[in-house]
């Protein structure tokens, strides 16, 4: 299934996508407040049930994309986790035996097709594609065997980055990780059981029609397996949890010289077993 949150006429509720549109869960399965409840509660057989014959309720152009969980407890996110990745720093240090990790915040993210916002501050906003694991069951020191039965499904993430805000401190990447709508993430959730193979996903990042980054997750240097159970030794997975992969090799801020994001870009960010996740930069001033 493809499950979605979503606005129509102010009100807030989601939904799953059949064909071209959208079944309102929400109305059909009332006992969940919103799709961070159906997972928690593990309701997927039930929305299942239900979209199973269904007439679409709304078009998908009808609606304003919400990023797929709404207020995810965790937004955890991994740093260099592809090997390319690793070597375009250019500072000759041996690929991490470990993973990095940082957060974000949910106020940094906005959903498919609404604007990121490039902020006053820095004119140095940077994409990042990544595929997103969507925690679908709580658990701790989670061994690496158990790992997919805690994995409710994937979306996608632009983790949007101010890079020259991500060197203000010494040991953090935070600052430039979570200005307000400087990301996004969408446009649905998949849930696992449509993924055949966790170990080769496919990602592409566009810029104005222009291929940026090309890869699959054949190529981690932390498979996604791995990365819920190293998390989980540090901090108690929940559903709705969300932790982004890693970038593939090929952000702006590696070209030379570099190709950082401009007001009227449009970003698309694709994984054909996932979605397409597009949005158009703007600038502050304009809100």
């Amino acid at each position: 299934m493809r499950l979605l949150s979503f606005q129509i006429q102010n009100h807030q509720t989601f939904g799953a996508v059949v064909d071209d549109g959208i079944v309102d869960l929400g109305k059909r399965l009332r006992h969940f407040s919103d799709l961070k409840t159906l997972i928690e509660r593990n309701g997927e057989p039930q929305a299942r049930d239900e979209i199973c014959g269904a007439n679409a309720d709304f078009a998908l152009s009808d609606v304003v994309f919400l990023p797929p969980i709404p207020s995810p407890g965790k937004i955890l996110c991994v740093g260099v986790n592809y090997p390319d990745r690793n070597e375009e720093y250019r500072d000759g240090s041996e690929r991490p035996r470990r993973p990095s990790i940082f957060v974000r915040f949910p106020f940094s993210l906005v959903g498919h097709e609404q604007d990121i916002v490039r902020p006053r501050e820095s004119d140095k906003l940077d994409y990042e594609g990544e595929i997103v694991i969507v925690v679908g069951r709580q658990g701790r020191r989670i061994p690496e065997a158990d790992a997919e039965q805690h994995i409710a499904g994937f979306t996608l993430m632009n983790e949007g980055t101010l890079r020259d805000w991500t060197r203000h401190g010494k040991f953090n990447v935070t600052q430039g990780k979570n200005f307000d709508r400087s990301g996004s993430i969408g446009p649905w959730m998949v849930t696992s059981d449509v993924i055949r193979s966790y170990a080769d996903l496919h990602l592409q990042t566009r810029v104005n029609g222009e291929i940026r980054q090309n890869d699959t997750t054949a190529n981690l240097l932390f498979p996604i397996r791995f990365l819920v159970s190293y998390i989980s030794t540090f901090t108690t997975l929940i559903p709705g949890d969300l932790i982004a992969t890693g970038t593939p090799p090929g952000a702006g801020a590696r070209f030379e010289p570099p190709r950082y994001l401009m007001p009227g870009d449009i970003v698309e960010i694709e994984s054909p077993e996932i979605g397409l996740l597009r949005n158009t930069i703007v600038a502050e001033t304009q809100y």
